[in-house]
């Protein structure tokens, strides 16, 4: 399955919600249920032997190997949760009054003032705005008030015992292994979410292999407790992944009367001369590009977002995320809440009906990439133009008017 998130993280349960699960044989959930024997190998001791020489390949020593496995058995409660794909997801509106909360804004607040320094460092270092950086880190954990109880190794030998989404989580595991060896973390601190995404800003054991950062140089890359670290990892993370320095995210926009719907990505310059201007009344960026987006279509609010906003989805490949961060953290340092309101009247399609939504635009000759529910950019462009050919406003919003279209086509 492609699940295009690089975290499993305590802040992606917008995303996960659309997660599907593999089968998981009766064998392995059997042993996850009760301790293994020693008078009988069980599939998931089996599966740990079998595991070896490719952990030994990638530099796991023995001893590395025996002490993490010692004693484990496998998590039935993570196999459970691969069994869950949520049917309902949250109104983006709902999402994001949680993601941009008023306790969630008074601890951001107080930890941007204490951090202060901090992020001037990881700023100058790396060129990536606090700003978005404070959002990872409050959408995550909650600013690390949480950043999950899960024993690591035990999950990602679960999840990679059961072959759930393939070799992924046998990778994961292996790179895990190598975080211990390395002696970033204690064995018994290794601790995060069910689907081994950790830290105080949920990375997956390769995310930290290729983007964690010692930035107080004491020797450690600690993403758990050390705020430095877990901060200075996240921007690192978002600059090896393209962040352009001096670009914001987006903003929120005004659109005018009799705006051309079919204009969907231009220069700033070009926007302002079609009439769009901010909603804050601040003036345009000087230079730039940006996509024109409606997260509830062109009735809810409007958004021109650029390379740097795909950047953030790049942490969690979600609308919902990616607008939770860029709007959590902008509130974070003074600005106001959003000037238009959320649309009622088309509300958000279920699970089954994205996916129904999706399998008309492809009987119809668009490439929507896999029928999965998930609405990303081909998706939506595919719509625009559904739309333009149906006489719709082509918005491209995945809402009830767009399905009821499909289904009479």
């Amino acid at each position: 399955m492609a699940v295009n998130i690089r975290f499993f993280g305590l802040g992606a349960v917008f995303a996960l919600s659309l997660l599907v699960s593999a089968p998981i044989t009766t064998a392995y959930a059997a042993s996850a249920q009760k301790p293994e024997t020693s008078t009988k190998a069980s599939p998931f001791r089996a599966y740990l032997e079998r595991l070896w020489p490719i952990a030994q390949a990638q530099g796991v020593s023995r001893e590395t190997f025996s002490s993490a496995f010692n004693g484990l058995t496998p998590d039935q409660e993570v196999i459970d949760l691969t069994k869950k794909q949520s049917e309902f997801v949250k109104p983006i509106w709902e999402y994001l009054a949680t993601a941009v909360s008023t306790n969630r804004l008074e601890r951001g607040t107080k930890l941007a003032t204490v951090n202060a320094s901090t992020l001037d460092a990881i700023e100058q270092r790396f060129g990536v705005d606090r700003e978005v950086i404070l959002g990872v880190w409050g959408m995550e954990t909650n600013f690390g008030g949480y950043t999950g109880g899960k024993d690591i190794i035990r999950s990602l030998a679960t999840l990679a015992s059961v072959g759930y989404r393939g070799t992924y989580f046998r990778d994961e595991l292996v790179s895990a292994l190598l975080i211990l060896q390395q002696h970033h973390v204690a064995r018994g601190d290794f601790k995060g979410s069910w689907a081994g995404a950790m830290g105080q800003t949920q990375f997956m054991p390769s995310s930290f292999q290729k983007f964690a950062v010692d930035f107080d140089g004491d020797g450690k890359k600690d993403i758990w407790t050390n705020v430095p670290d877990a901060l200075a990892s996240t921007a690192n993370y978002l600059k090896l992944n393209g962040w352009q320095a001096g670009l914001p995210w987006g903003f929120e926009v005004v659109i005018p009367h009799g705006f051309d719907y079919h204009v969907n990505h231009a220069s700033f310059d070009e926007w302002s001369r079609q009439g769009v201007r901010t909603a804050d009344g601040k003036a345009m960026p000087r230079s730039g590009e940006a996509n024109l987006f409606f997260p509830a279509g062109a009735d809810g609010p409007a958004f021109l977002v650029t390379n740097n906003y795909d950047v953030i989805k790049r942490y969690n490949n979600s609308d919902a995320y990616a607008l939770g961060v860029a709007m959590l953290g902008d509130r974070l340092y003074g600005s106001s809440p959003l000037h238009a309101s959320w649309p009622v009247e088309d509300p958000i399609l279920g699970l089954q009906q994205r996916i129904e939504l999706q399998q008309a635009l492809t009987a119809l000759g668009y490439d929507v990439g896999e029928p999965n529910g998930r609405i990303g950019s081909r998706t939506r462009e595919a719509i625009r133009d559904f739309q333009d050919k149906r006489g719709l406003r082509p918005d491209g919003y995945a809402g009830r008017r767009v399905l009821e279209a499909l289904r009479v086509r």
